[in-house]
């Protein structure tokens, strides 16, 4: 065998070998669990019935990206203000709740009550349920959610202070103590 003929068999072998192990660009991707963090909200994903992933086409790539969330909730929302969300090339995929793989998220049907990471509260599986909800539903469900902790979490920190601040608008700092408190 020639020199030149071993150099191309190797080329081909090494080609070959990174063709296998790359991201197929298609589908959802392996999980790094324990080791991979939320896209939206950085916690760890672990929770192995309650995961999603977005697949999706940047601008001006002909290669797709994945990210993996830990709960369908941070997927719906990361993906809501992105230009790609209504892209037909975009995949949603969700870990099933019953633990038997990757479901197609726009097609999955959603059961409300489950103990997920972020609390939105949502298992997908395959088949339909009384009271369950298709994806659009889910959307809503997740919005509502994500309100509810709008209302309760940082912003209700942020109205505290915007109305302290109204109170003493000159930035005097005053209590107001119950009969015989002093202020030492």
């Amino acid at each position: 065998m020639t020199e030149s003929v071993r150099l191309f068999l190797l080329s081909l072998v090494l080609l070959l070998i990174a063709g296998c192990s790359g991201d197929p660009g298609t589908g959802p991707g392996d999980v790094r669990w324990d080791r991979t963090a939320c896209e939206r909200c950085r916690m760890v994903l672990s929770d192995r019935k309650h995961v999603a992933q977005v697949r999706y086409f940047p601008a001006n790539s002909s290669r797709s990206k994945l990210e993996q969330f830990d709960d369908i909730g941070c997927a719906v929302v990361w993906l809501e203000d992105k230009p790609w969300k209504d892209d037909a090339k975009t995949q949603i995929w969700v870990a099933d709740r019953h633990g038997a793989g990757w479901l197609n998220a726009k097609e999955a049907f959603y059961v409300k009550g489950d103990v997920t990471p972020m609390e939105y509260g949502l298992g997908a599986q395959q088949d339909k349920v009384a009271g369950g909800l298709d994806f659009a539903q889910a959307k809503v469900h997740i919005f509502e959610v994500e309100e509810r902790f709008n209302l309760h979490g940082v912003d209700l920190l942020k109205r505290l202070e915007e109305r302290q601040g109204k109170q003493n608008p000159d930035g005097a700092h005053s209590h107001n103590h119950a009969a015989g408190e002093t202020h030492q």
